[in-house]
């Protein structure tokens, strides 16, 4: 719980190519109310203002964010962690968004979007492994 509910260490868990920064709110860790600003880029030449609201902390077990401002028409993440009473948790996201354009949105979707936030919790799953397995 400690190193997900502090914003900063949302870079270890991202993809490099997204070029993510944290422009403010990094600071202290997660609690309800609490807006996280920041950047990415695709390809280099898409750049996204990202603004992001922590509206649910309940500590040790779970914390939803929700989308302010940004690239989609709806983001709402729930992050649980669930104590397998063996050292270990196990982390479940729940993404609902939708996107603009709809229903151009629909094309775009399944030709990128899908597939790169496979790709971006992939790769989470692969650095929380690579962070948290030497410490078992």
């Amino acid at each position: 719980w400690e190193f997900f509910s502090k914003p900063k260490n949302l870079n270890a868990l991202t993809p490099t190519d997204l070029n993510f920064k944290i422009t403010s709110g990094d600071r202290d860790e997660f609690y309800q109310g609490k807006i996280i600003t920041y950047n990415i880029k695709l390809f280099s030449f898409l750049q996204f203002n990202w603004t992001t609201e922590i509206t649910k902390v309940e500590k040790n077990n779970c914390f939803i964010d929700k989308q302010l401002f940004g690239p989609y028409k709806l983001w709402h993440h729930e992050h649980h962690f669930k104590d397998n009473n063996d050292g270990t948790i196990t982390i479940i996201d729940k993404v609902k968004y939708k996107l603009y354009l709809h229903p151009i949105s629909k094309i775009i979707h399944n030709i990128f979007i899908k597939r790169k936030l496979l790709q971006i919790f992939n790769y989470r799953n692969k650095m929380m492994h690579k962070i948290f397995s030497p410490l078992i």
